[in-house]
């Protein structure tokens, strides 16, 4: 005969298994990294020099924290993030589906990819034949995905924004920090060879919508990636 719990004992098992299903569902996070491509040919598209390492590495951090880890990834040469849901995008306008379908049940956005911010107004079906002279490419803004995002924030959401910036630094990514209704974004100067695009190593700002502003050192974009969300999520 099987012997019952005690009332007591069933009632705290109970507690515990409640908060802990209600923190695990409060554990979803997304990441986007890497470039867009916009086409303007069968052949041809424009793009940026984004490798996705920081986004990549970002995903690995909160994988290994517990989270529940979605990516949304342009175009890169990395290897798929083991533990997490990958969502794969070229252009910006795929960009923008895929994370504003899923952002109303994320706790924390963290958009650390390099959207384009045109794209051709014309795309070429087949390839475009060199003609004599010069070629004038029209082109159009794309949609402002993360100032989008800050529109449609559910409360308690924490967003964050990376600023990829060559001149002045910090003045611009708190001008993008108040704009876009962000609670955090992250800044950092590509124009520095050790870190930004295409590198192993980054050294970044912290600006928090709270007034805090936390310079991070150089180091690897693991180290980097690890210490932006320890700070976000404390």
């Amino acid at each position: 005969m099987r012997r019952r719990r005690p009332l007591f004992f069933s009632l705290k098992l109970f507690a515990v298994n409640f908060h802990k299903r209600e923190y695990m569902m409060k554990r979803k996070i997304l990441i986007t990294a890497g470039p867009t491509r916009e086409k303007w040919d069968a052949v041809r598209f424009l793009s940026n020099r984004s490798t996705g390492k920081m986004g990549y590495a970002l995903a690995e951090a909160a994988r290994d924290a517990g989270y529940d880890v979605t990516l949304v990834s342009g175009p890169v040469d990395l290897a798929p993030v083991e533990g997490v849901t990958m969502v794969k995008i070229e252009s910006a306008a795929e960009m923008a589906e895929a994370v504003k379908s899923r952002s109303p049940e994320m706790d924390v956005v963290i958009m650390a990819a390099a959207v384009a911010d045109y794209r051709p107004v014309h795309i070429h079906q087949g390839k475009m034949k060199k003609l004599p002279g010069n070629l004038t490419l029209e082109l159009e803004r794309t949609e402002d995905i993360l100032a989008s995002l800050g529109q449609m924030k559910p409360e308690g959401q924490i967003l964050v924004g990376f600023a990829a910036e060559t001149d002045d630094l910090l003045l611009n990514a708190a001008g993008k920090l108040q704009r876009k209704n962000l609670d955090w974004i992250i800044a950092n100067d590509v124009s520095k060879p050790d870190r930004g695009f295409g590198t192993a190593t980054n050294a970044v700002t912290m600006l928090g919508k709270d007034g805090r502003n936390i310079d991070v050192p150089l180091a690897s974009k693991a180290v980097i990636a690890a210490t932006i969300l320890e700070t976000i999520l404390a």
